[in-house]
């Protein structure tokens, strides 16, 4: 397979995946750039309203037009290009960084 048939395959997968009613949020280099503060905001306000949420990191080649028409919103965690692998683990820091906020905890620093 071509790369951006790989794209569209993994896209397709990535859909079918997703939780029914979540709040869907790509991972893409395009999209906006979320304070931790802003994060904490938005789960918050998403957990109230009861929504789960899911979010895509794409591949190598990144995410396909499918799923990022689809997303609720895209977030990029930056101008510069991050192995896909890591963002992982980044977007689990920030997702536990937004949990301390929500918590009162001093583990973030203004």
């Amino acid at each position: 397979m071509s790369p951006p048939e790989l794209v569209a395959r993994e896209g397709d997968l990535l859909l079918a995946a997703l939780p029914a009613g979540a709040r869907f949020i790509a991972l893409d280099g395009g999209g906006q750039c979320w304070s931790s503060e802003e994060l904490a905001r938005r789960l918050a306000g998403w957990r109230q309203n009861g929504q789960d949420v899911a979010f895509a990191i794409g591949g190598a080649d990144g995410l396909s037009r499918a799923v990022l028409g689809h997303a609720n919103g895209i977030l990029s965690i930056g101008a510069m290009t991050w192995p896909h692998l890591l963002v992982r683990v980044m977007l689990l820091e920030q997702l536990y960084r937004a949990q301390q906020i929500l918590a009162g905890h001093p583990y973030h620093r203004e």
